[in-house]
């Protein structure tokens, strides 16, 4: 029988390196990842129910280099949005009070006019 020599085999080749949990998940927010799918629910050619579902997962700044910066403007996220709401708020409410008000200052003068002219009519 013939004896086999490994001494001058060729060594193993290296697959790539294994990426850990935190290398794909830093990867993963500073490229950002889309997924995407639809669930559609169908009864006799009867369409009765459609999810699409839009995922974006990224970091802070990857988000807000997409354009998308919506936790900034939503007042339960944001308590920058949330004054701004109470201001427009406040101010809307503000000028409903003067426009009453306006109208209140208007009202007298419209009824002491009549009641005036009725007076003179009496005393005549």
């Amino acid at each position: 029988m013939a004896e086999l020599d490994f001494r001058g085999a060729a060594q193993p080749v290296a697959g790539p390196p294994a990426a850990s949990l935190a290398d794909i998940l830093e990867r993963v927010l500073d490229k950002g990842i889309v997924i995407a799918g639809d669930v559609k629910i169908d009864l006799l050619d009867i369409e009765l129910l459609t999810i699409r579902l839009r995922l974006f997962v990224a970091s802070v700044d990857t988000a807000k280099k997409a354009g998308i910066d919506w936790w900034e403007t939503d007042p339960a996220l944001s308590s920058r949005a949330a004054c701004d709401a109470l201001r427009e708020e406040n101010n809307e409410l503000r000028r409903r009070l003067e426009a009453q008000g306006a109208g209140e200052d208007e009202a007298p003068r419209a009824v002491d006019a009549p009641a005036a002219d009725s007076a003179a009519t009496q005393g005549k």
